[in-house]
């Protein structure tokens, strides 16, 4: 007769029972695979030839290591602040790729010196659905329609353009995210008197409504994250710095400004170039991420900085 395990044998629980995962106060980045890695050929491919033959071409390709895509060297800074005593940020992959795709993306990442452990591969159908059960602080995608709907069910998200150029080699020990202010920090409210009355009308609405807090824009939970981080006094060698980047000039400087201090939410550096191109401006501050709801101005900073356009606000309504 067997004897009954002891109590050591029977504490020992299966990995998902024993230590139960949460991402409560991280931020957390959910990117697609075309966002990580330069799956251009690839994506090339599906669209000419169909799913079968993009899966064929990955396994072919699984030993050989993609290359980065426009967003590796956010994440790689960004996984820079987790220790063995903290883990502080999570990413996972959030792919309309099938599952065996998925195998080269995670060999890939191991081989590029990426902690990643969580991935889900939806094979063609829409991704974002998972954004609120990993409780996503931003999604990258090269997809606009997934960035559309993800951006509609309230979480910050962005279309990436895998040609955009890279500054990140500019500052090692920093990772840099400059924001766009209207329909992206804030609500479009303001570029909609812009739209429809004019300059002089925008600046007078918003002189008169200086001590009124903006309505948070789409990525208002992406700064919030960002200064948890910024403030958490990791002994890590990366640290944060944010910018906004405004086509606002003086006087309607002054409620942007308010309205961050209202929200207890800084950011580093301010840039209010009243109708001047942001892309030099960018160059100068060198951003390992753009993000911009307007097309005009995301043509000018990807020449320069990784971009992503956020398809929100009245700059980004369908007509018809």
């Amino acid at each position: 007769m067997r004897a009954a395990p002891g109590p050591q044998a029977r504490l020992r629980l299966p990995y998902n029972a024993a230590m139960a995962v949460t991402f409560d106060g991280k931020l957390v980045v959910a990117i697609s695979s075309r966002a990580l890695f330069d799956f251009e050929e690839e994506n090339r491919l599906f669209e000419r030839d169909g799913d079968a033959a993009y899966m064929r071409l990955q396994l072919e390709r699984l030993e050989l290591a993609a290359k980065h895509g426009v967003a590796f060297p956010l994440v790689q800074k960004l996984l820079a602040f987790n220790t063995e005593d903290a883990h502080r940020v999570e990413v996972v992959i959030l792919s309309k790729n099938d599952p065996v795709s998925g195998l080269r993306v995670f060999r890939s990442a191991k081989g590029a010196g990426l902690q990643l452990e969580r991935g889900v591969f939806t094979r063609g159908r829409n991704a974002y659905h998972y954004l609120e059960a990993l409780k996503a602080n931003l999604f990258l995608s090269a997809n606009e329609e997934d960035v559309r709907g993800a951006l509609q069910a309230g979480f910050p998200a962005a279309r990436v353009y895998p040609e955009s150029a890279s500054a990140a080699q500019n500052h090692a020990d920093e990772v840099r995210i400059a924001f766009d202010g209207d329909a992206v920090l804030f609500s479009d409210e303001a570029e909609e008197v812009f739209r429809r009355d004019g300059l002089d009308a925008f600046q007078r609405h918003e002189s008169e409504h200086a001590l009124r807090p903006l309505p948070p824009g789409p990525f208002k939970p992406l700064l919030e994250a960002l200064h948890r981080l910024q403030t958490a006094g990791a002994a890590v060698p990366m640290r944060i710095r944010t910018a906004l980047v405004t086509a606002r000039s003086a006087p309607a400087h002054e409620r942007a400004v308010r309205t961050l201090m209202q929200w207890n939410v800084g950011v580093d550096e301010a840039m209010f170039l009243g109708g001047l191109e942001k892309g030099p401006i960018l160059a100068a501050f060198s951003p390992d991420f753009y993000f911009d709801d307007q097309r005009g101005h995301v043509e000018s900073a990807k020449k320069h900085v990784a971009t992503g356009h956020v398809p929100f606000g009245v700059a980004n309504r369908k007509l018809g």
